[in-house]
């Protein structure tokens, strides 16, 4: 059975094919707002008078408050086979397969690697600016390794955002449109440095033994010092062993980063499992000029690191592998091979970490996860981080914030129950505070409900007027072509 068509949330009662009707009766009959729990969210993984600092910088919590629900008793299969011929669209999805965060949050995720930008905004040279372009594109889907829950869909008109002042960024996103679902956001460095903005439609091909996330949407990357513009896709996402087994994830295709003032371009390749999983994670590119002279080669794992080096001496040490020079790492006896990494119930194994060939430079490597990251949805320190709602924070956000769903809240709280019996309740109400919040009116005056964020005291204040501009001019655009 094939499809390409996206995932829904739980059943909630709540028909998205018939939301304007359900937003113009609900707005008539509702215009309070919506409490959302916070109560356990105080210390680490928790909410306090305030945020704690450290030599004037915040410090954000290390844990979610509550730790992850199993999902031994819940199988896909029990879902999919009820649903055999029938369009994916129409399937929904159970909530116990979703991780605590809107799609908008796992957007923001890009930014976790974003000292890799402010490098390159640094380095003079343009060869050196790809290498860390290259590097922060395949840092930005490093995340997703052992992330097998889904993130909650965005409201139309739902909005995240976020300032990271330890890091140099802000962030904000919003979701512009629910057929097909189409996801914008703009960042830019706090110092005037960069320009990120980009749109994902996330499509979604069922494969019977895997689902298959192709996330279209170009994604630009601009570095104001230097007047360049780099644009790029991020490559396929594949979730196997949906029917049976344990989950795993791999990415593959091809990405293409281009410097759209030097024609400087570079091509990497996800490698995808294969037989015997020999090729898992594997990343291997190189960059090339405008005539297509290779000047640098890069490979590693985007689930650990990248290096670059030289071509010459890169292709010398591939000689010499295949040859059997004393160079090459032996493998070692771990048993009969696999046939296929799609076996059912296999997860393949890493045959071994990144072989670094001598001479070569490091780009990039993965943060180190929080040791108790297997009982938070395997979420980095960064991710942790995204949702949590300080004191009187709620009072600053835009109402259609996605920190303030209690869908997201009470699944984060460990309140399964509470989390379900809001889906079917409260969905309505949430709709109706984001078209509240938003005003529908302003579509049709081309205007964004982001100028209204962004220029909000708490958020705006920091930010030129040049800025807001532009950020309501791209999402705007975005929203436009659909």
């Amino acid at each position: 059975m094939n499809g390409e068509e996206e995932f829904f949330d739980a059943v909630t009662g709540f028909d998205s094919d018939n939301s304007s009707g359900e937003f113009s009766e609900a707005n008539q009959r509702l215009t309070g707002v919506i409490h959302v729990d916070t109560s356990k969210s105080n210390g680490i993984g928790k909410v306090g008078d305030g945020p704690p600092q450290e030599n004037g910088i915040q410090k954000h919590r290390t844990s979610l408050p509550a730790p992850m629900f199993t999902r031994s008793d819940f199988s896909v299969w029990s879902i999919l086979k009820k649903c055999i011929g029938l369009e994916l669209s129409k399937i929904t999805m159970p909530i116990a397969f979703n991780e605590p965060l809107s799609f908008l949050q796992r957007i923001t995720e890009y930014m976790e690697h974003v000292y890799l930008i402010h490098r390159a905004s640094r380095q003079p040279q343009s060869l050196e600016r790809m290498q860390s372009v290259a590097a922060f594109a395949v840092s930005a889907v490093a995340s997703q390794w052992e992330r097998t829950g889904k993130p909650f869909n965005p409201l139309l008109g739902e909005t995240y955002e976020l300032i990271r002042e330890d890091l140099g960024f802000r962030f904000i996103s919003e979701q512009v449109s629910h057929h097909p679902p189409i996801s914008a956001f703009y960042s830019e460095g706090l110092h005037q440095d960069f320009l990120f903005h980009g749109s994902i439609y996330p499509k979604l091909k069922f494969w019977g033994k895997s689902v298959e996330a192709e996330p279209r949407g170009t994604i630009t990357l601009e570095l104001l010092k230097h007047k360049e513009a780099y644009t790029w896709t991020n490559p396929t996402c594949c979730v196997h062993n949906v029917i049976i087994g344990k989950l795993w994830i791999e990415q593959y295709g091809t990405v293409e980063i281009l410097n759209h003032r030097t024609g400087d371009k570079c091509v990497l390749h996800f490698k995808p499992c294969g037989l015997f999983g020999k090729e898992l994670h594997k990343v291997e590119g190189y960059i090339q000029d405008k005539s297509k002279k290779k000047l640098f080669v890069i490979y590693g794992k985007w689930t650990e690191c990248l290096w670059g080096i030289d071509p010459v001496t890169y292709e010398s040490f591939r000689k010499q592998e295949r040859r059997g020079d004393s160079l090459r790492k032996t493998k070692p006896d771990d048993g009969p091979e696999k046939a296929d990494c799609d076996v059912a119930d296999s997860v393949p194994e890493s045959q071994e970490t990144v072989q670094v060939i001598p001479g070569s430079k490091l780009l990039w490597r993965v943060n180190t996860r929080p040791p108790n990251s297997a009982q938070m949805y395997n979420f980095t320190s960064f991710t942790v981080s995204l949702n949590e709602l300080e004191t009187g924070m709620e009072k600053i956000l835009a109402p259609t914030d996605c920190r303030l769903r209690p869908d997201i809240r009470g699944m984060e709280n460990g309140n399964m129950g509470a989390c379900s019996h809001w889906g079917l309740t409260g969905r309505p109400a949430l709709a109706t505070r984001v078209v509240q919040g938003r005003n529908v009116s302003l579509l049709t005056e081309h205007t964004s409900y982001l100028l209204d964020v962004l220029l909000k005291p708490s958020v705006g204040k920091s930010c030129k007027a040049s800025s807001l501009l532009q950020a309501t001019s791209f999402i705007n655009k975005i929203r436009l072509s659909y």
